[in-house]
């Protein structure tokens, strides 16, 4: 005689109360780890770490720009560019955020045609992602060298606190340093889905193995991390 199916409710009625149901259900959560792999675990971790750098970055200008005593430069003035003869506020970080916004689309086609084992448009993809943010690390670098122009240094800056200097360059810079990173890695990787080098009974180095594409997801997971930090940034520093 076969015995029926254990249904989800009397998993439910077998699962014991208080502190041992607590406990019971967190180490559950342990089939979780055995099933993902150690490349994504191992992203996970380093975005889970990266985030709370950037967030004591965030909360560390939050708490400057609150205390300052002198006044806080304007935004919307700070980062006007001139155009045909007058200023147009935040028009180049509006450019900068679209850009990225963009990439993050082209990043997830690309994951898709990854897994596809469409190579081409998956290398394609890649490397329309690495140039758009390249291109946004050169929007930066300009705005950048016209602040220093105008005599924004981390130490002070003619406009207002000097606090603004060291937050500008410090979190800015921070975030273009992990734009300009995975543009590298994003173009290597192109490299790699292009020649082929992750099929199926490829010869392969020790940085892959074949017949996997899940690098490509895990670079992606990265790419969309970044993405994400700089809303919060465009948010807080920005905006506010």
């Amino acid at each position: 005689m076969s015995s029926e199916p254990t249904t989800t409710s009397d998993h439910l009625s077998q699962r014991p109360s208080g502190l041992l149901g607590v406990m019971a259900d967190w180490s559950s959560d342990q089939r979780s780890f055995k099933t993902a792999s150690w490349r994504k675990a191992m992203m996970w971790i380093f975005l889970v770490s990266d985030t709370f750098i950037f967030s004591c970055f965030l909360i560390s200008y939050m708490t400057v720009r609150i205390s300052t005593t002198v006044d806080w430069p304007n935004p919307s003035e700070i980062f006007a560019l001139e155009l045909y003869g007058r200023k147009i506020p935040l028009i180049l970080i509006a450019i900068m955020t679209f850009d990225l916004i963009t990439s993050s689309g082209t990043m997830a086609l690309a994951v898709n045609y990854a897994y596809a084992r469409k190579r081409r448009p998956a290398a394609i993809l890649l490397v329309a992602t690495a140039v758009i943010g390249a291109a946004f690390v050169g929007m930066q670098a300009f705005e950048w060298s016209k602040l220093i122009h105008e005599g924004v240094r981390p130490w002070g800056n003619p406009f207002g606190a000097a606090q603004f200097g060291s937050s500008f360059f410090m979190i800015t810079g921070f975030h273009g340093f992990h734009v300009s990173m995975g543009v590298i890695a994003l173009l290597i990787i192109a490299r790699n889905v292009w020649r082929g080098d992750y099929d199926s009974g490829r010869r392969t180095t020790y940085s892959h193995r074949a017949g996997d594409y899940e690098i490509v997801e895990v670079v992606g997971l990265y790419w969309h991390f970044v993405d994400l930090v700089w809303v919060f940034i465009f948010a807080f520093f920005y905006l506010w």
